[in-house]
């Protein structure tokens, strides 16, 4: 047999794949059960495919052609998040459209991926930029905002002036632009904003539903961050109020100052009664420089400046408090003002020591621990909720527990009208608007009377126009150049079109349900079909999109939900995140040292795309982050040349080795399905080595093993198993073909190994057979290295767990 031409077998393939539409998934065909697999999709940037975009796509790929041999209809599509920023830049650079650039760059990766073997559905491809895409995108908008949830509000948002538009918090690394890296600033500006708390129950709700990584939802719920408290006025010392939100109501005698947010309307309204006006402006202005991420999570600094001559009164019991403002504290976020008891929260502790601000313990230690000293460091609610502590210097509730004194003075501030209880989210809204030129048109027209009208859905889509001049001036979007297309004059309504772009997110936030229907013009798919392939399978992608995509994918569909159009609650069933491939130097392959950057197409080029696929998957578990290995690589060609070598040998393909082989097959085919079915796609493959290595020791195959072999190969390395299953006598594609069984009797041990214990060491191991009876094992035991422990010493008692362990108790 001819030697293993990688790149003639992977052309030949790949092109009968193509030719006879191997793929191609009847969506109609409801005869089977479906599963529907799916990738994050990707954008599609100049450079291409990087080693971490083959990992991911090689793992739904092994699925997909499983379950295809299992019988399921699958649906495996691919498609490209094809707005975006780089795109957007070259237009500016260029004035070319950017449509052109992103054309050219989706048929680089689509040349990649074809030359990677995998098994999409081509004819259901989708682009986010492509109107009969974004005419949907355009449609839901539309429905969100008539149902409430699209808002134009003005807010503080990150400004970015290099890129001239607003920037969502997880677009904003470091107080610069996660692209470019460029100054972000904070500005009130009109946005279109998505009200993400109005779904936090239902989110929260959802995430009981799926099978996620539990790291996942995690994040997912401290995102929302939902919590249950009070909301209590303050009343200003000479005029005005302002809430505070607390879920430490027990500690309100606590209280000696109060931080508000710099950026918000309360302290705008104190301006002129405050005695160091000049010092609390530069504060402000400071303040405005730094994005939310900076001012809360990233904030080490205890920075502040008070507001001299305004004070407010605590109402539970009167006293005067000293009031600051603290960049930590977000105008957008609850009430815009906290209440700062430092002896019982430590930031508050450090911020009093930091401006020399009294402070007043109320929380104590029972009888059993005694006083709490907090000279030092706060008493939080982490130490004493749930332990039965007790108030102090709380007037009437002093004596009570931490858990009594939270109803009674809850009660007490509702009686007096000043409290409500409420719940509060961590969750803000999603601002949806960019001033770019390279996404979603939003749909909307600010009428001449000063209103907002959505248009008409046989209005949509909204194409995006052409432009002489791609870049905004000014602070202003850059389809502000466009005169002529933001006129409207329509059915008697005339006014400006909106010349914000919708964000990168909108369309990858709903493309999983239009893989199915994708060429539907009268609705965003048909229901019955959206019924039946619904929710996603499996999802594969990084971590990352964590609170990004995957939250906004899922707020969407929950709103299409409820409208009855998505017939899921939850669109993604099992997430699984792929972990990153690193540089053999073990960092994250990027320009820092590009030396050790991997492009797939040459892997694919000097080894070919099933070496590549096999590697990637035998490089560890796919979840965790692993350090590329041209070792690695080398290792995994081999394989594949001793497999191609011996079942392509004519000579070798025999049923007098069937006894031989007959429990390491059936062993193969359980371990690998099962291990599949885990996505433990390495310990698959290592299996899998076993068993060629025990035809190798026979040195003959009987045909049904070897067929069924090289069908769970091909899942992995498509090409060469369509090409030895060729070899092997059939016609056509193997991807139809049933899945190997197996017989559980028959991948049962012969003999086992077993521990024996003398006195509760281990002093030697026997092999049994695992109908042994215990005389027969003991006899065994006595022939082994055991022995010379139990010679000559009184055996107290024998205990033989079959098939496990054999203890002895002996006494001189």
């Amino acid at each position: 047999m001819a030697s293993y031409d990688y790149a003639a077998i992977e052309k030949k393939w790949q092109k009968y794949w193509q030719e006879n539409d191997t793929f191609h998934t009847d969506v109609w065909d409801f005869s089977k059960p479906k599963y529907y697999v799916l990738d994050m999709f990707p954008y599609p940037s100049g450079v291409g495919l990087h080693a971490g975009h083959p990992e991911g796509y090689t793992a739904t790929d092994i699925m997909s052609r499983m379950k295809r041999m299992q019988g399921y209809n699958v649906l495996h599509p691919m498609g490209y998040d094809s707005f975006g920023l780089p795109a957007e830049q070259y237009a500016v650079t260029t004035g070319h459209h950017p449509d052109g650039f992103t054309q050219e760059n989706i048929k680089t990766f689509g040349k990649q991926l074809h030359e990677l073997g995998f098994d999409y559905d081509w004819s259901k491809m989708v682009a986010t930029s492509d109107p009969k895409f974004y005419k949907w995108t355009q449609w839901i908008f539309k429905q969100l905002y008539l149902a409430g949830y699209a808002k134009y509000i003005d807010m503080p948002v990150n400004w970015c002036e290099e890129l001239g538009t607003v920037l969502s918090n997880d677009e904003v690394i470091d107080g610069k632009s996660e692209r470019g890296g460029y100054p972000v600033i904070r500005k009130n500006m009109k946005q279109w904003v998505i009200d993400q708390p109005a779904f936090a129950e239902k989110l929260l709700e959802g995430l009981e539903e799926v099978d996620w990584p539990e790291s996942t939802k995690q994040m997912q719920q401290n995102w929302i961050g939902k919590s249950t408290g009070v909301e209590v006025k303050f009343d200003i010392v000479g005029g005005g109020d302002f809430s505070i939100f607390t879920t430490c109501i027990e500690t309100i005698y606590g209280i000696t100052f109060m931080v508000l947010a710099p950026d918000g309307d309360i302290v705008k309204g104190l301006l002129d009664r405050v005695t160091n006006r000049e010092e609390v402006e530069s504060y402000i202005a400071e303040t405005l420089k730094k994005n939310d991420m900076d001012r809360t999570e990233l904030n080490k600094t205890k920075s502040g400046c008070e507001l001299k001559g305004v004070t407010c009164i605590n109402p539970v019991n009167g006293r005067e408090v000293r009031m600051f403002i603290g960049d930590f504290v977000l105008a957008s976020y609850g009430t815009g003002a906290v209440m700062a008891v430092p002896s019982h929260d430590q930031r508050d502790f450090e911020y009093a020591i930091a401006h020399n601000i009294d402070m007043i313990q109320v929380i104590d230690g029972d009888e059993k621990l005694g006083h709490v000293d907090v000279s030092g460091h706060a008493f939080e609610k982490g130490d004493y909720l749930g332990k039965g502590y007790i108030l102090i210097n709380s007037e009437e509730f002093t004596g009570l527990t931490v858990e009594q004194a939270k109803e009674a003075i809850t009660a007490k501030l509702e009686k007096m009208g000043v409290a409500k209880r409420t719940v509060n989210y961590h969750f803000r809204e999603w601002i949806f608007a960019r001033q770019r030129y390279w996404g979603e048109p939003v749909p909307v027209v600010h009428t001449e009377d000063g209103g907002i009208h959505v248009l008409d859905d046989d209005e949509l889509p909204l194409v995006l126009p052409e432009l002489d001049d791609y870049k905004g001036h000014n602070g202003k979007a850059p389809l502000e150049n466009a005169t002529e297309w933001k006129k409207y004059d329509h059915n008697g309504i005339k006014g400006t079109r909106e010349t914000s772009t919708m964000p990168g997110s909108a369309g990858s936030s709903w493309y999983f349900l239009r893989y199915i229907d994708p060429d539907n013009d009268k609705q965003l798919a048909d229901p019955e079909l959206l019924k039946h392939w619904m929710p996603v399978d499996l999802y594969i992608g990084g971590p990352e999109h964590a609170v990004g995509h995957l939250m906004y994918s899922r707020i969407w569909n929950r709103f299409l939900y409820d409208k009855g159009i998505a017939p899921t609650k939850e669109p993604f069933k099992k997430l699984i995140h792929q972990g990153m491939i690193l540089g053999s130097n073990g960092i994250k392959m990027g320009k820092r040292f590009p030396e050790y950057v991997v492009n797939p197409s040459d892997i694919v080029r000097d080894y070919g795309a099933d070496t590549l696929r096999l590697y990637l998957m035998f490089m560890g578990p796919l979840e965790v982050s692993k350090p590329w290995s041209n070792t690695g690589v080398e290792g995994a060609k081999k394989f594949l040349n001793r497999v191609w070598t011996f079942f392509t040998e004519p000579a070798n393909i025999k049923d007098d080795a069937k006894a031989d082989l007959e429990k390491v097959y059936h062993q193969t085919v359980k371990k690998v399905t099962g291990d599949f079915e885990k996505i433990a796609f390495n310990t698959a493959i290592s299996q899998m080595m076993i068993f060629v290595n025990a035809c190798y020791k026979t040195g003959s195959c009987p045909k049904e093993y070897a067929e069924g072999f090289v069908k769970m190969l091909s899942c992995i390395c498509p090409h060469i198993g369509e090409e030895i299953y060729a070899i092997l006598g059939h016609e056509g594609t193997i991807a139809y073909e049933p899945w190997p069984t197996f017989d559980e009797a028959k991948t049962k041990e012969d003999t086992i190994e077993i521990a024996v214990q003398v006195n509760g060491k281990v002093r030697g191991k026997v092999f049994v057979t695992l109908d042994e009876d215990e005389n027969a094992v003991f006899d065994k035991v006595m022939e082994s290295e055991a022995a010379r422990f139990i010679s000559g010493m009184q055996i107290v008692k024998k205990i033989y767990v079959k098939g496990k362990i054999f203890n002895i108790v002996v006494k001189p």
